[in-house]
């Protein structure tokens, strides 16, 4: 784990995001996004990436973290139909709090939550949405993939080239291989990157 490395490309990723953002024109805000969401709801999803991370330092440090790393995250991380409708719910409404100038708010947001972070000890833990404990810099990690896969998906609904950075994307599809490989559907996915398979439908490590 290299915190600092984490928090950069965590920002990295968020101004990307952010750009982005900025170029969605009045008539796009509607469009399909992903799933249930619009292009609204999806970019307010992933404005949740930057917030959430201000939520949680906001409040104290718990214990030791019960969730050593990024990968365990993912991996516990619900996919009950509950949960899908709790996570789609959060995203419609972050979506429609969004300004007018949602660039700029978010902007904000971030250069405050970059400054809380550097506030912070090197070891900070975090307790996220559930009760789960995990180390900043891990929780970091899953923000940025997050705001990775995301900018994609508004990318692919809009239109609209994103600027994410290679190494944005790298440490995201990093990050999926090696929960792919917990999974035990780490070798379906090593012959599908090298040509030998294709994926199978439905394929997805979250």
């Amino acid at each position: 784990m290299d915190p600092m490395k984490n928090v950069a490309v965590f920002e990295d990723s968020a101004r990307a995001f952010i750009e982005l953002l900025e170029r969605i024109t009045p008539a796009q805000w509607e469009l399909p996004g992903l799933g249930v969401w619009t292009v609204r709801s999806l970019a307010g999803h992933t404005s949740r990436a930057i917030t959430t991370v201000s939520e949680y330092l906001s409040n104290p440090a718990p214990g030791p973290a019960e969730c050593p790393d990024a990968e365990t995250y993912l991996l516990g991380t619900s996919s009950g139909q509950r949960s899908n409708d709790a996570i789609a719910a959060r995203g419609v409404a972050a979506g429609n709090s969004l300004t007018e100038a949602p660039g700029a708010s978010l902007t904000q947001q971030l250069d405050r939550v970059l400054a809380s972070i550097a506030a912070q000890p090197v070891r900070r833990v975090v307790s996220v949405h559930g009760g789960r404990t995990i180390p900043l810099a891990e929780y970091l990690r899953t923000r940025n993939f997050e705001l990775v896969v995301h900018t994609m998906d508004l990318s692919k609904a809009t239109g609209i080239p994103h600027t994410l950075p290679t190494r944005s994307v790298a440490d995201a599809a990093s990050l999926a291989a090696r929960v792919a490989s917990r999974q035990g559907s780490g070798d379906t996915l090593l012959l599908a990157l090298t040509g030998r398979i294709p994926l199978p439908e439905g394929f997805s490590v979250v």
